[in-house]
């Protein structure tokens, strides 16, 4: 009787953890191959699959949002991944007036670290990345990649560290007015992702497997309400020591920062670079 009782238990969970992945699933539309599995836990997750044949995957949320805090948990490509993006971010569409900020992942050879690329677009004014080599490998085991959007800043944080604050300024673009829709996707970026395009994919690899779950969103709805417990994330700003744990990251990590980055902006850096 015991032993019956405790395979009904398990059976009990399994079903409890496909329909957890399936309900947070049912929030989002679907492109490319899309497959749901278990982790070594037994937890599901969702896999995004990228072959030469099969081309981008993603899913989409069917709300747009305006301010929220949103968080995946992910578990990057194995091996050689050069050429890959795997992304997660908000977007008020593709138009050149677009508002957007990007979580992406660029591949990289086999060995070498892996960057995680943020970026924020206003009204279609974007080229605002701050890049960072992530201390830890990425495709072991999964980590939480967050983005926090509310009026006063856009905050993006690696597990427990905040890595970046981008700050509002009431004379410069801000996303603040266009709902979005978030995004988690693999896509072939060859032309971009690795070494400025040097390091192609490698379809010999394929195919490519990055992996989701515990999607996580208390966030404002395009034409409805916000969540019950808005005010932690309405109203955040970096406190002292969270502003240490960004100033780690960029003195330990930081590979890219556009406010660096003289030779490409020659008519003069963003205004932003210049105020605190």
């Amino acid at each position: 009787m015991e032993r019956r009782s405790l395979a009904l238990l398990a059976v009990a969970l399994a079903i409890l953890q496909v329909a957890s992945a399936r309900s947070w699933l049912r929030q989002f539309t679907t492109d490319g191959t899309v497959r749901m599995g278990s982790d070594a836990s037994g937890q599901q997750v969702v896999m995004l699959n990228l072959d030469r044949s099969s081309g981008a995957a993603g899913l989409n949320s069917k709300k747009q949002y305006l301010y929220g805090e949103f968080s995946f948990e992910m578990k990057l490509i194995r091996g050689n991944s050069a050429g890959t993006v795997s992304c997660f971010y908000l977007s008020s569409g593709t138009d050149d007036w677009r508002d957007e900020i990007d979580m992406e992942f660029m591949g990289n050879s086999s060995g070498q670290p892996v960057v995680l690329n943020t970026n924020v677009w206003a009204n279609g004014d974007g080229k605002k990345e701050h890049q960072f080599d992530l201390w830890f490998d990425p495709t072991a085991d999964y980590h939480t990649y967050t983005i926090i959007w509310n009026p006063t800043n856009i905050l993006f944080k690696v597990d427990n560290v905040f890595i970046r604050s981008f700050k509002r300024f009431a004379d410069l673009p801000y996303p603040s007015s266009k709902p979005m829709t978030l995004h988690a996707t693999l896509w072939d970026g060859s032309y971009w992702a690795t070494e400025k395009g040097k390091i192609p994919i490698d379809w010999k690899n394929a195919p490519f497997v990055v992996s989701y779950r515990s999607f996580y969103a208390n966030a404002c709805v395009s034409g409805g309400a916000c969540h019950a417990g808005r005010d932690g994330w309405m109203r955040k700003q970096l406190n002292r020591a969270e502003w240490g744990t960004v100033k780690w990251a960029e003195r330990n990590y930081m590979r890219y920062n556009y406010c660096q980055d003289g030779w490409r902006f020659p008519q003069g850096l963003s205004a932003e670079c210049s105020r605190s």
